[in-house]
C-alpha cells in the first residue's frame, strides 16, 4: 500500500482528499504545515507527496526546496487558480505536476496515479529506441546515457535529474540537432500532455539548462531555443 503525505491546511480539502485516497488504497498521513510535513518524511519518507503552495507557516515551495535536497519523493502540487508563476516555480524546484483548485478528489487520485506510473518506469525507453547501431544514446556527443543506470552524464558527470527533466533530456539525445516543438515535447515526456501546458516545458528547459551550467561551463547552451519553433540539442 503507497504511503502518502497530504500537506494541506484547510479541513474540508484535506478531509476530502484524505477519504478518496483511502479509498483507492492509499496510506494517507496528513501534515496542516510544512515543517511538520518535513519532520514527518525525515522519520519516515512517504512515497509520494501531495502539497498545499499555500501553507501557514513556509510556502509549499520552500518544503519542495527543502524535501528536494534529500530526496526524489514524487510532489504533486495544488494551486490556486491564478497561482500561475507559482506554478512555475514549483515545476523549477522538482515538482512533478501542479493542480489548480477548485478540483475534483477523483482527479487527484488519477494524477497521483499517473505520476507514481511514471516515477516508477523512470521514463522507461525501450533498449532499442535508447541506442543506435549498438551504441548508447548521445554516444559521441557532450551528453550520454548510462542505459544500466538510467543516469544522463553531461561530460562524463552524472546529473541529478526529476522524471520529467530526464525524459526530455533523453527525447533530445536520441537525435541531436531536430528541433522540436513544446507539443512533441510533451507528447514525448508526459503520459497525459494534455494534463498540463506547453509552459510546463519551458520550466523544465529552464531547469535542465541550470544543471546543464552546474555539471560544465557553458553546457547550458546545448540546450536551443529557435524561436517560433521550439528546442533543439546542438552538441
Amino acid at each position: 500500500m503507497p504511503r502518502l503525505l497530504l500537506v494541506e491546511d484547510e479541513p474540508a480539502i484535506a478531509d476530502a482528499l484524505v477519504y478518496a485516497l483511502k479509498t483507492e488504497r492509499f496510506e494517507v498521513s496528513h501534515a496542516l504545515t510544512g515543517e511538520t510535513a518535513l519532520d514527518q518524511h525525515a522519520e519516515n519518507p512517504f512515497d509520494f507527496v501531495i502539497l498545499d503552495i499555500g501553507l501557514p507557516d513556509m510556502t509549499g515551495l520552500e518544503v519542495c526546496k527543502q524535501l528536494r535536497t534529500q530526496s526524489k519523493v514524487p510532489i504533486l502540487f495544488l494551486t490556486a487558480r491564478d497561482g500561475e508563476l507559482d506554478r512555475i516555480l514549483g515545476l523549477e524546484l522538482g515538482g512533478d505536476d501542479y493542480v489548480t483548485k477548485p478540483f475534483s478528489p477523483r482527479e487527484i487520485v488519477a494524477r497521483v496515479r499517473a505520476i507514481m506510473r511514471r516515477t516508477e518506469n523512470d521514463g522507461g525507453p525501450s533498449p532499442e529506441s535508447s541506442s543506435t547501431n549498438g551504441q548508447p544514446a548521445g554516444h559521441g556527443t557532450p551528453l550520454t546515457h548510462d542505459e544500466s543506470s538510467m543516469r544522463i552524464l553531461c561530460e562524463g558527470t552524472p546529473l541529478d535529474l526529476t522524471a520529467h527533466e530526464y525524459k526530455l533530456l533523453l527525447v533530445f539525445i536520441r537525435q541531436p540537432n531536430r528541433v522540436y516543438t513544446r507539443d512533441q515535447l510533451l507528447d514525448h515526456a508526459w503520459e497525459d500532455p494534455g494534463a498540463v501546458t506547453d509552459r510546463t516545458i519551458d520550466a523544465h528547459i529552464k531547469t535542465i539548462r541550470a544543471k546543464l551550467r552546474g555539471a560544465a561551463a557553458g553546457a547550458e547552451e546545448f540546450i536551443q531555443t529557435r524561436r517560433g519553433l521550439g528546442y533543439a540539442y546542438v552538441p
